[in-house]
C-alpha cells in the first residue's frame, strides 16, 4: 500500500453534510458514520457541537443505544459503559474514570444553516468490540 492511500484514509477525504441546526431540537442529537467511523453532534444554546462517538478511557461508543447520549438529568453526555461525565460545550469528563480527558472533536463548516464536517482533519482510531475482544480471549 502507497503513503498517499493510507494517508487519505487517515484523514476525512471530503465535507461531508451533518445536518442543518433548525434539523434539531435543544439537546437532541444525531449520528453520523465517515470512513467506519461514528460521530455524534448535539445542539445546544443554538450551537452545534460534533464529537467522535469514542470513550477517551476505553475507546468504545458513549452511547447505550441508537441517539442517546445524555444522562439521566439530560445535561452532561454520559459514557454507557462506566458512567464518565462529558460537558457538552467542551468534551471535557467532568466526573468518572477518566476525569480530565476530553472526547475528540470535530471540526464543522458552518454555511448559514447548514453544518458539515470539514475536511482533513485526523479519523480516530477505530473503536473497540469489547464482544470480539472478549470471544478472542476465549480462545
Amino acid at each position: 500500500m502507497d503513503n498517499d492511500n493510507a494517508s487519505e484514509r487517515s484523514h476525512v477525504e471530503r465535507d461531508y453534510f451533518l445536518c442543518r441546526l433548525s434539523d434539531l431540537s435543544e439537546r437532541q442529537t444525531l449520528e453520523l458514520d465517515i470512513n467506519e467511523r461514528q460521530l455524534f453532534a448535539i445542539r445546544q444554546n443554538d450551537q452545534l457541537y460534533a464529537y467522535w462517538n469514542s470513550c477517551p478511557h476505553m475507546g468504545i461508543p458513549l452511547n447505550w443505544m441508537p441517539g442517546k447520549f445524555l444522562d439521566l438529568d439530560g445535561e452532561l453526555l454520559q459514557c454507557s459503559a462506566h458512567g464518565a461525565l462529558f460537558q457538552i460545550e467542551s468534551g471535557e469528563c467532568i466526573g468518572g474514570p477518566c476525569v480530565g480527558d476530553e472526547l475528540s472533536a470535530i471540526a464543522l463548516k458552518q454555511e448559514g444553516d447548514q453544518y458539515f464536517i470539514a475536511a482533513g482533519q485526523p479519523l480516530p482510531a477505530p473503536l473497540v468490540n469489547l464482544r470480539a475482544a472478549a470471544l478472542r480471549d476465549l480462545d
